[in-house]
């Protein structure tokens, strides 16, 4: 016949642990506090002026951005991370990262299909998502204040031919690849 495996017991486990601690940690916090507290320091200055996104998609080259948070301006070229409204089989709420085509001011135009910012080709709206599901033309004319035209260049972006609102709760914030 076969024994079980006999498990200490929370009181013996309790009483290890407290030695460890005594033994081991204390000392060891004794001698290394500052470098400890620097570290803790540093993550929360990190955190409270950065955070780093991370691309699981083909959508864009590179797989990991600084996002630089605070209100800074959103330049023609640069990347920026925002909260996705919602659509396009992807949750309301949804961090993505994209390089800006279009900023206030300029003209997005559509023929066939085709998006152009400024008359350069951005992308081609295609007619169904890759699960089937049809797919809108996003809006064309002059972006409005507040908004930018994020870009893509996969060709199953959800973001390639539609203006994003730069809104508070979803605002663009500057990335660093």
């Amino acid at each position: 016949m076969m024994r079980g495996i006999a498990l200490p017991s929370f009181d013996s486990l309790l009483t290890r642990w407290a030695i460890y601690w005594d033994t081991v940690m204390v000392p060891h916090f004794r001698r290394w506090w500052a470098i400890w507290i620097s570290i803790l320091a540093g993550i929360v200055l990190f955190n409270a002026y950065f955070t780093l996104a991370i691309n699981v998609s083909e959508s864009l080259p590179d797989h990991v951005y600084l996002v630089v948070k605070g209100d800074k301006a959103v330049v023609r070229g640069g990347y920026v991370a925002f909260k996705w409204a919602g659509g396009g089989g992807y949750p309301a709420g949804l961090g993505f990262v994209k390089q800006i085509r279009g900023v206030p001011g300029d003209l997005v135009q559509e023929f066939d299909r085709n998006f152009f910012v400024n008359g350069d080709f951005v992308g081609r709206a295609k007619p169904m998502s890759r699960k089937g599901m049809p797919l809108l033309i996003g809006p064309t004319g002059t972006i409005p204040e507040g908004y930018f035209y994020a870009y893509a260049p996969h060709k199953d972006s959800p973001t390639r031919t539609h203006w994003i609102r730069a809104m508070p709760s979803r605002a663009g914030y500057p990335c660093i690849t």
